[in-house]
């Protein structure tokens, strides 16, 4: 019966210690973005590679977004991070990679100015939202999907400020607003409002041009 309660003893002391240590990782995060300012936060797979199609889109719009004063954030790993990173870079442009380790992105890409590590995932989320003026995202898997219904979610409930959301890539993200459209819409899981927060937009000079019209440098 003792040896259980030392267990369940130490298990509560880790626990309590964990506190402190997100509370670190909130405020390096918070001291680092607070220098950024304006900035664009591009998301996609990991898994492009330079020379395919949305690999040299994200390059190209985060290069465009660069020149026209924007900083650019990314998850920080390879694939459309490391080419949102790259594209930002060569325009001179702040460039912030937020790096966690994952089993297929476990180093950080070398195109990030600005490079911030995460332990945990949910702090990393926070940052992506609460630095960003806009999102875009590109095809990709999981984790993009979590983060476009991440912003749109607390967009839809007013617990953060309404910002541009940008889909590139209209045939792969067709199915999916088109379901949208045809089953969530017209079953009142969804609004019209709800709908016009997303703009599919395939040439990065018109993703930039559209983020444009509702930030003002």
């Amino acid at each position: 019966m003792e040896e259980k309660q030392y267990i369940v003893d130490s298990l509560s002391v880790d626990e309590s210690w964990r506190v402190f240590r997100i509370m670190a990782e909130f405020v390096d995060a918070i001291e680092e973005l607070s220098k950024v300012g304006h900035a664009v936060s591009i998301f996609g797979s990991a898994r492009d590679a330079p020379g395919d199609e949305y690999y040299d889109k994200a390059r190209e719009v985060a290069r465009l977004l660069g020149e026209e004063g924007f900083g650019v954030i990314t998850g920080g790993g390879p694939g459309i991070m490391e080419a949102a990173n790259r594209g930002a870079s060569e325009a001179d442009a702040v460039s912030v990679g937020m790096n966690i380790q994952l089993p297929f992105e476990q180093n950080p890409n070398p195109y990030a100015n600005v490079s911030i590590a995460y332990k945990y995932f949910f702090i990393r989320k926070v940052m992506f939202v609460k630095y960003a003026m806009a999102y875009v995202i590109l095809p990709g898997g999981f984790g993009t999907m979590d983060e476009l219904f991440e912003a749109l979610t607390l967009i839809q409930t007013k617990r953060i400020r309404s910002f541009p959301v940008v889909l590139m890539g209209s045939e792969y993200w067709k199915g999916l607003v088109d379901w949208m459209k045809a089953t969530m819409l017209p079953e009142g899981k969804i609004s019209e409002e709800d709908l016009e927060r997303i703009q599919v937009i395939d040439e990065p000079e018109q993703v930039v041009r559209h983020i444009k019209k509702f930030v003002i440098l």
